[in-house]
């Protein structure tokens, strides 16, 4: 299954895929890395499942958090990670 998503969307699941575990997800991030979006059904699970558990860490970061300047920061990263979960999900009902 091929689905879209923003350059921005795709650095940020790189990335969080890199923190979590970059060996348990050498294919999805080599696949990222090459602009092919393609993941089957399991990629697609191990996505979300990774921006959830991202997810909820940054709600945790954000609450003890008392810079609004980093706060602003971490708000607007949960935002793009919430618009980005979302594709991943739309992408796992489709499939």
């Amino acid at each position: 299954m091929q689905f879209h998503l923003e350059a921005e969307e795709l650095k940020l699941l790189a990335n969080v895929l890199l923190e979590q575990d970059p060996v348990k997800y050498n294919e999805i991030l080599t696949k990222i890395m090459a602009h092919d979006l393609r993941l089957d059904a399991g990629e697609l699970e191990d996505a979300a499942a990774a921006l959830e558990i991202k997810k909820q860490s940054l709600k945790d970061e954000i609450s003890r958090e008392s810079n609004a300047a980093r706060k602003a920061e971490l708000e607007r990263k949960l935002t793009l990670l919430v618009r980005t979960l979302e594709r991943v999900n739309e992408a796992c009902v489709m499939f």
